[in-house]
């Protein structure tokens, strides 16, 4: 497997049954930016997920055709379906996952933990994903807010540091610096806006 990130922004994503896990996937295909097709003919019965102008829900068995136009498919519905849908995606070269049998598509989705713009990702391809979800949750009592106020805070010395250090090592240097656990402990116990400061007098040293 290849640990990758998608920008699934403005591309449709189909998910073949509308319980529990597709409602799930639906959310996070939602907060990506994505456009969502949900298929089910028992959507009435499930979970339904929320829907807004980007997410249709079709009250309908799966078909081939439900692909069309498709980025990625998840396979949330029975056993036999998800082997169809796995199929019809895999002659089509369209990415798939399978709730039901992971190793059979050819996309698995971690385990994430998020804090703001840092996203950690754990990946049991599919093997063990209750271990996934509790290194999650020991990880998220680990990487707190502070770790999203410090990317965000990088972000923002990176565009200056590269508008106004013009030796590329000396910038290198300053910008690999700020990315050390000091940084981070000073974060904590200065707040952002003087550590800022501090960060932009070194640049401006």
């Amino acid at each position: 497997m290849l640990p990758i990130s998608l920008d699934v922004t403005g591309k449709l994503l189909l998910i073949v049954g509308g319980g529990a896990v597709g409602s799930r996937k639906a959310i996070a295909a939602r907060t990506a930016g994505a456009i969502v097709r949900i298929v089910d003919p028992n959507i009435a019965a499930r979970m339904h997920p929320p829907l807004d102008h980007a997410c249709t829900l079709l009250h309908e068995a799966y078909r081939p055709e439900h692909l069309d136009g498709v980025f990625l498919a998840f396979a949330c519905a029975t056993p036999v379906v998800n082997e169809q849908v796995v199929a019809d995606a895999h002659a089509r070269g369209i990415l798939v996952n399978s709730a039901t049998a992971p190793h059979t598509g050819n996309v698995t989705l971690p385990s994430v933990v998020r804090s703001g713009d840092l996203s950690i990702a754990i990946n049991t391809g599919g093997a063990a994903p209750a271990l996934a979800r509790r290194i999650r949750e020991k990880l998220e009592t680990e990487f707190d807010a502070a770790y999203a106020n410090w990317v965000r805070l990088l972000a923002e010395v990176r565009t200056i540091a590269l508008a106004d250090v013009t030796d590329p090592v000396q910038r290198r240097q300053l910008l690999d610096g700020f990315a050390d656990w000091p940084w981070l402990t000073r974060l904590r116990d200065e707040g952002i806006d003087a550590t800022k400061a501090a960060m932009l007098a070194a640049i401006r040293a």
